[in-house]
């Protein structure tokens, strides 16, 4: 696919979408997912960026970030112990 068609449908759909919004619980609960995994994985990025100076790296993949982004902050902590002590 061409990058101006993708971005044109890709944009088509947006308006489509703030027009006449999102009735549907599924896409809003896929939305607020999403949401969250980026949540987790700005928390394991500040985590990572203040670990530096203890030797603890947390990866950042789709798993650890939903962790830390479902449980927040206690999540964070619960594998940056896992890590520094277990692993």
């Amino acid at each position: 696919m061409e990058p101006i068609a993708f971005v044109a449908v890709i944009g088509s759909l947006i308006i489509l979408l703030l027009l006449i919004g999102t009735p549907l619980k599924p896409l809003r609960w896929i939305g607020q997912a999403c949401i969250k995994l980026v949540i987790g994985a700005l928390f394991l990025f500040f985590l990572n960026a203040a670990g530096t100076k203890i030797g603890l790296h947390v990866p950042i993949n789709p798993a650890t970030a939903s962790v830390a982004g479902f449980l927040g902050v206690p999540g964070a902590v619960a594998l940056a112990a896992i890590e520094y002590w277990i692993l």
